[in-house]
């Protein structure tokens, strides 16, 4: 069982994690709401592509559910899958909300970060992209951090679309910052509930695992 003193070590360690990733694209600050926004040069190449970014994406999505459905709820690792499948669900909802409440506009969209409220179709904050990811891992991580120190480097997943979504000047620094956190916090949330949430909407025969019937 978690106790409240590695929850907060969890929390430092990704706030550390941000500041060491994100720091660096900050040294030329402007505006926003903690003065760090600016539009970095757009790059589309390599592992910046948006084919690369779309299917990470993808990829962690069907990873969780094959895992979940694999060994399901019974099974410690399918368990932890199924937190993380309520993780990025709720995650989900959340940006999704606070994307059509805030209409803040991207960089590409006037390149100024202090564009709020500005109606449909405005949709930087935060960084669903970067959320999920986050609300990917944090689970697994919650889980295994003692056992298994190493599963810190899923943290590379957010990482990696923090910056990938700067440079294709689709988001603001305070807009991955938030995804990041965002998908962090529900991610440990959805880690608390004995039995999760889509355990106990779906039908037995789906969540007790596939492998049982071969």
């Amino acid at each position: 069982m978690r106790t409240p003193v590695q929850a907060k070590s969890s929390i430092r360690r990704v706030v550390r994690l941000l500041c060491l990733i994100l720091l660096p694209t900050v040294s030329s600050a402007g505006g926003g709401p903690f003065g760090i926004d600016y539009r970095l040069e757009r790059s589309d190449t390599g592992i910046w592509n948006r084919n690369v970014q779309l299917a990470l994406g993808y990829t962690v999505i069907a990873v969780d559910a094959g895992t979940a459905l694999w060994l399901g709820n019974d099974q410690p690792l399918g368990h932890t899958a199924w937190q993380s499948a309520d993780s990025m669900a709720l995650t989900g909802i959340t940006t999704t909300v606070l994307k059509y409440a805030f209409s803040r506009a991207r960089p590409t969209q006037g390149n100024d970060p202090n564009l709020w409220f500005q109606g449909s179709g405005y949709e930087s904050f935060p960084s669903g992209e970067v959320a999920l990811q986050a609300s990917f891992v944090t689970p697994f991580i919650i889980d295994y951090q003692r056992e298994h120190p190493w599963v810190w480097a899923l943290e590379i997943l957010p990482a990696y679309m923090s910056v990938a979504r700067l440079k294709s000047q689709a988001h603001w620094q305070s807009d991955v910052i938030a995804g990041w956190l965002i998908g962090s916090g529900v991610g440990y949330l959805a880690t608390k509930p004995r039995v999760p949430i889509f355990v106990q909407v779906l039908p037995r025969g789906v969540t007790v695992g596939l492998y049982k019937h071969f």
